[in-house]
């Protein structure tokens, strides 16, 4: 976990793993400072001297891309996307075991569509309905192509991505991250 959940000024309160049958969850006390939708891409330290000395002790790296690591195996692995919960006193990330793209509610399905398109962005790529399938391990079946395109198009309706290219046809679309 980045140090960018760390609430420094909390008391009592220490970093919480969970160990569950489907799931495992990381809990760090308080906010983040940046928003949940940005932490594949951005980092601000709480602490920057503190940092800054752990990063010189070689205890942490202090660019912030624990979270980019940890989709790049979540999606080499083919397992569901991170779920990320602030809530008032924690922030919550939950790594779900393995569940195939037909066992993934709605929710399950944009937020992997997202994540894939943020990181294919910081990995200066785009995403494409492709590149969306492959990171799910969906065969080229129409009906699953279909599946996927659904996907997209609900992912853009929520606009969290958009085209890269809106002049571009549907076929050789590509999609960036709403912020970028």
């Amino acid at each position: 976990m980045r140090p960018t959940y760390q609430d420094f000024e909390s008391r009592g309160n220490n970093v919480m793993i969970e160990i569950y049958d489907n799931r495992i969850e990381i809990s760090n006390p308080g906010k983040p400072i940046i928003t949940v939708d940005r932490f594949i891409d951005e980092y601000q330290s709480r602490n920057e001297k503190l940092a800054d000395l752990m990063r010189r002790l070689h205890i942490c790296e202090e660019k912030g891309s624990g979270i980019d690591k940890a989709l790049i195996e979540i999606e080499a692995n083919k397992l569901p996307a991170l779920d990320i919960r602030v809530g008032e006193t924690r922030t919550t990330v939950s790594m779900q075991a393995l569940k195939s793209f037909s066992e993934m509610n709605k929710s399950e399905r944009i937020q992997a569509c997202y994540q894939h398109c943020c990181l294919k962005y910081v990995m200066s790529e785009m995403m494409t309905n492709q590149s969306f399938r492959e990171r799910l391990g969906i065969s080229d079946a129409k009906t699953d192509k279909e599946a996927v395109s659904r996907t997209i198009a609900a992912t853009l309706e929520q606009n969290i991505i958009r085209l890269n290219d809106p002049e571009n046809s549907s076929r050789s679309a590509k999609y960036v991250p709403h912020w970028s």
